[in-house]
């Protein structure tokens, strides 16, 4: 046992130098760059125009996102959507095309993009303006996109650091009493109480890599900067982008409104910015990024070492519980109280075994899919550039699980001793399922009704549905069909019919101690990982760091199984024998600290206002609580499970 650390040590080194090789994987060989070349210069292979696409308008104040036409924005007179795959359409992305249009290596300086008009006296456009100030008091902010890159916002944030925003705001507001919140920061001219300020103009700054001396014909656009201001032109044909007053929208919509969006461009050559990382900037920049480095690696390695620690008590203890059981001397043995001693009860079907054996198939289900989902991303497939492949690829994963969670449901239900194999599977392809669908099909009808960009469609709700029961469905009474047919599985030792009498229990031997203190330390080997994935959620973080959380997946993995075993044997031990249940909600209990952690989240990291918002917060949240309870109940099941099988097939019983 002397050279565990060592082993430890040494694992520990390889994945992590493995995951911070993992998440710096961008682009894949089919996400091919393209070239630009001034007007007149180009050929097939190397553009002259690139053009500036649009995607949803979001906030941090606010769980519903807006498409870009929702604010009355300049459109484009013959408006283009690309093809957007099946995660893009769940998580509300709507790009559509822009009429900002740009000639490479052309610089332009205060040209005109649009021109609104609001009247007071027209009802539309009371409406219109009413939305606006709306979405600059909640701080809405612009994605925009150039060549699969978005546009930036970057600025100065504590310590000297320089943040780089993926989205920018629509405008900012000042209030009654003359605090400028969130943008309006940046300039002192925004000072007038109760009122919003439009950014009408953007400055922006496109970085190419010229391609000298590499091989390739044209430039590659490596960043997309731009800074937006606000300013306040009467005369279209003679516009002032420098002097000019900012662009104030008072509260009360009394007198006539002109909008005139501008936009200038400027390029810089910067040939030591590659292709391949020209997303690096953002990234780096992003704030915690450092923090979490040292932290994933401070809590992996005390995890780590901890479950190595307990694995080896187990083991030591262990094998002096087997030796003394299997001495010749079996009457002093038999005096002894211990986990023997229930052998002939610890195989004993539990109760609500039919619900047990649906949740160890979904909990089968989820696993494998989050796996292959990780693994995946953890090689590039799925970084942020490959927009709505994380999601796409978890919902195609589970459609296409179905088997193992039949087989698996099937196969334990058939162990338990169950005869209902119809209802088995029925419930197995419907409940966990049925229930997140609902879920999300209320939220959808919140998001309808306030005319959010994040209501699904109903074409596209009807393809989910037909995936779920037409192959999912299917696939699920494929495994179970082949469940039911494998023998079920034989036990080491046999079940007596007359049940044990169960002996007074110490408090923290009772089911509900040992269920809620179970969850405590899988719990704290997520709960950092926790804090950036609620954070690219709800804050629309880019999440990029794929190869620590396939990490944290692996070390959740262990601490799950060993603290489910860990508390199995003690309660053996106490010569209680209802196994089954509690090693499933010991380890799943971890989604409550979960809920817990997520109410904590809400309450002191985000400034969500509104029912609507609310609402869906907790809507969602719930989906992943109950996800993440089948997930990890799955976990600490199998893990004892396999346990019990273990030390009671090298106990000798008469």
């Amino acid at each position: 046992m002397k050279h565990c650390p060592q082993s430890l040590l040494l694992f520990v080194c390889t994945i992590l130098l493995s995951a911070a090789t993992c998440s710096h994987s961008f682009y894949l060989p089919w996400l091919a760059p393209v070239s630009f070349c001034e007007e007149g210069k180009g050929s097939p292979n190397c553009k002259s125009v690139f053009e500036l696409f649009v995607n949803r308008l979001d906030s941090v104040e606010s769980v519903l996102p807006y498409e870009y036409d929702a604010f009355d924005f300049c459109q484009e007179a013959s408006e283009r959507r690309p093809s957007e795959n099946l995660g893009q359409v769940l998580f509300g992305e709507r790009i559509e095309s822009s009429p900002y249009k740009f000639n490479f290596m052309k610089e332009e300086k205060c040209k005109l993009v649009c021109k609104k008009t609001y009247d007071p006296s027209n009802a539309d456009d009371k409406v219109k303006i009413a939305f606006l100030k709306k979405g600059m008091e909640l701080n809405y902010q612009h994605h925009w996109i150039i060549d699969n890159m978005p546009v930036t916002w970057c600025y100065d944030v504590e310590d000297g650091q320089k943040y780089c925003n993926p989205g920018f705001p629509i405008g900012c507001y000042v209030t009654r009493d003359g605090r400028p919140q969130d943008a309006c920061v940046i300039n002192s001219e925004f000072n007038k109480n109760n009122t919003f300020y439009l950014f009408n103009h953007v400055d922006i700054t496109i970085t190419y890599h010229s391609g000298e001396g590499e091989g390739w014909e044209g430039a590659r656009l490596v960043a997309a900067k731009l800074e937006p201001k606000s300013y306040k032109n009467t005369d279209e044909k003679n516009l002032n982008c420098e002097s000019s007053p900012a662009m104030e929208v008072s509260s009360d919509f009394n007198g006539k409104l002109d909008f005139v969006y501008t936009y200038s461009v400027h390029y810089v050559k910067d040939n030591h910015i590659k292709w391949a990382s020209r997303w690096d900037y953002i990234l780096e920049s992003m704030p915690h990024t450092n923090i979490q480095w040292f932290s994933i690696m401070n809590s992996l390695v005390i995890v780590l070492f901890l479950s190595g620690m307990v694995a080896m008590i187990m083991l030591r203890t262990l094998h002096k519980d087997i030796a003394r059981y299997n001495q010749v001397d079996q009457e002093e043995a038999q005096e002894e109280s211990g986990w023997k001693q229930v052998h002939g009860d610890i195989f004993r079907p539990p109760r609500k075994g039919m619900l047990l054996s649906v949740f160890l198939g979904q909990g089968t289900q989820i696993f494998i899919m989050t796996f292959i989902t990780l693994f995946l991303a953890c090689l590039g497939f799925l970084s942020p550039a490959n927009r709505g492949a994380l999601m796409t690829c978890s919902v195609v994963l589970w459609v296409l699980l179905g088997t193992p969670a039949g087989y698996v449901s099937a196969r334990m239900y058939k162990t338990f001793g169950g005869e209902k194999w119809k209802t088995n599977v029925l419930l197995t392809a419907l409940l966990c399922p049925g229930v997140v669908f609902s879920d999300f099909f209320i939220m959808n009808l919140i998001l309808w009704v306030k005319g959010s960009s994040a209501a699904i469609p109903f074409g596209t709700l009807v393809a989910v549905l037909a995936m779920w029961f037409g192959i999912s469905v299917p696939l699920t009474f494929l495994g179970a069909y082949f469940g039911f047919k494998k023998r079920s599985i034989e036990h080491p030792v046999r079940t007596n019919q007359i049940p044990r009498q169960i002996p007074e229990q110490s408090f923290f031997t009772k089911p509900l101690p040992g269920i809620v203190m179970g969850g405590i330390l899988p719990f704290g080997c997520i709960f950092i990982q926790l804090f950036f994935i609620l954070n690219s959620i709800w804050s629309h973080q880019i999440y990029y760091m794929f190869g620590f959380i396939f990490l944290v997946f692996l070390i959740l993995l262990i601490t799950c199984s060993e603290a489910t075993i860990l508390l199995c044997y003690f309660h053996l031990c106490a010569e209680d024998y209802h196994w089954w249940w509690r090693s499933f909600l010991t380890s799943g209990f971890t989604a409550v600290y979960l809920f817990v952690y997520a109410v904590h989240y809400f309450f002191s990291k985000l400034q969500i206002t509104g029912a609507a918002s609310t609402i869906l917060y907790f809507g969602y949240t719930m989906i992943m609580v109950l996800i993440f309870f089948l997930f990890t109940g799955t976990i600490g099941f199998f893990a004892c499970f396999w346990f019990v099988n273990k030390i009671y097939s090298v106990v000798k019983v008469d």
